[in-house]
């Protein structure tokens, strides 16, 4: 992975290679920024570079042909695992239990969620969590001399999931590194992470991607016309992640907007037999996709409200969004918007509590006929 392939953030690319330069690199950092923004990437191009990747052909003896199955024996692997059902009780959890299934999502690109994640280990319902015996086996791994006599990496992704005792024993590691170790974190929540550990840490804070990047990069790398990459960069708001999923054919977010579509017409038609049906269709869907489902929704309402407006440069939505929106948006007004927004948020809290979801969504629906109308 070489900091060419990394999409945008050229500021915490030159701040990172001064750092190496300069022969300051931190026994331990922390990366970290909005979704999307490509956190992994940057610091697997990092540790790439650490361990003697080149973006020339300059590369150290065999690192690239090493780091390009992500198999250099001096870069060490941390990330959130499940205990699968029929695990015996007396296995201690580890990263490299789900090595092979790593590596495969690392193969298809390094712009990865933990919701892909989590399906890679066909987690279902499970929570992942970084187990106290992840500490013990990279301290085994980091008290072992460099292979290459080089830099030892390790590469610990979403350390906020760590639970209490693999923290405690962490931060130990990190007020007594081994030789020539480097840490890199890679955290999406860093408030969850202890104190302590995050002053032992140099934090590096990375922005959005810009949105000439994620153009670029979809025109570069995806072969897109360049008026729909620019769309799509628009509807990103800086996260390639997203740019990635509106590229779906199949992506949630299609799913969401013909919900919506349906949402709003049969409320208009006031089609209550048929809301029904839809409130029973949504109410199968897990909490946590209602919740995303209801986020798309409110983002749509805002959309609508701002199209009245006929501002251009204020809109972010995908070409089919804004087919629709072209007749709808007029029914969104100063009289309803704030209610609407309201009454979503109001759903998602409901969901959140584990309310009923059937007479949730029901009672939304029943609540937007009315508000559809006011003029």
């Amino acid at each position: 992975m070489k900091f060419n392939e990394v999409i945008g953030q050229e500021e915490a690319k030159q701040r990172l290679l001064q750092l190496v330069h300069e022969h300051r690199v931190p026994h331990a950092m922390m990366f970290c920024g909005p979704d999307g923004c490509g956190k992994l990437p940057l610091a697997l191009a990092f540790a790439s570079f650490l361990l003697g990747e080149r973006e020339d052909d300059s590369s150290i003896g065999n690192a690239e042909a090493m780091l390009r199955r992500w198999e250099h024996p001096d870069l060490h692997f941390s990330y959130p695992v499940i205990r699968p059902a029929g695990t015996s009780a007396d296995h201690k959890m580890v990263s490299d239990d789900f090595a092979r299934e790593w590596h495969a999502l690392l193969a298809e690109g390094p712009y990865i969620t933990i919701d892909q994640w989590l399906d890679a280990m066909k987690a279902a319902n499970q929570q992942a969590q970084i187990y106290a015996a992840e500490s013990d086996e990279l301290t085994r791994k980091l008290s072992l001399k460099s292979s290459q006599g080089g830099y030892k990496v390790s590469l610990i992704w979403l350390p906020e999931r760590m639970n209490a005792e693999c923290a405690n024993k962490l931060l130990k590691l990190l007020e007594e590194p081994p030789l020539q170790t480097v840490f890199i974190m890679v955290c999406e929540e860093p408030e969850k992470l202890l104190d302590t550990i995050r002053s032992r840490v140099q934090r590096i804070d990375m922005k959005r991607i810009g949105n000439e990047d994620i153009e670029r990069a979809l025109i570069e790398q995806r072969g897109i016309e360049q008026e729909t990459a620019r769309r799509i960069a628009r509807v990103a708001n800086g996260s390639w992640l997203k740019a990635l999923e509106t590229l779906d054919t199949g992506n949630e977010n299609r799913m969401f907007l013909d919900m919506f579509i349906m949402l709003m017409r049969l409320s208009y038609m006031r089609n209550i037999k048929d809301l029904k049906k839809w409130s029973d269709t949504v109410a199968t869907y897990g909490r946590e996709k209602q919740k995303r489902m209801l986020d798309y929704f409110g983002r749509m309402i805002r959309e609508n409200f701002v199209y009245n407006f006929k501002t251009p440069e204020l809109n972010y939505m995908t070409q089919e969004e804004e087919n629709f929106s072209r007749n709808f948006a007029r029914f969104i007004n100063e009289s309803n918007v704030i209610d609407i927004a309201e009454e979503l948020q109001k759903c998602k809290r409901d969901i959140t509590q584990n309310g009923n979801a059937k007479i949730v969504f029901f009672d939304l629906a029943l609540k937007m006929i009315v508000l559809l109308i006011r003029k």
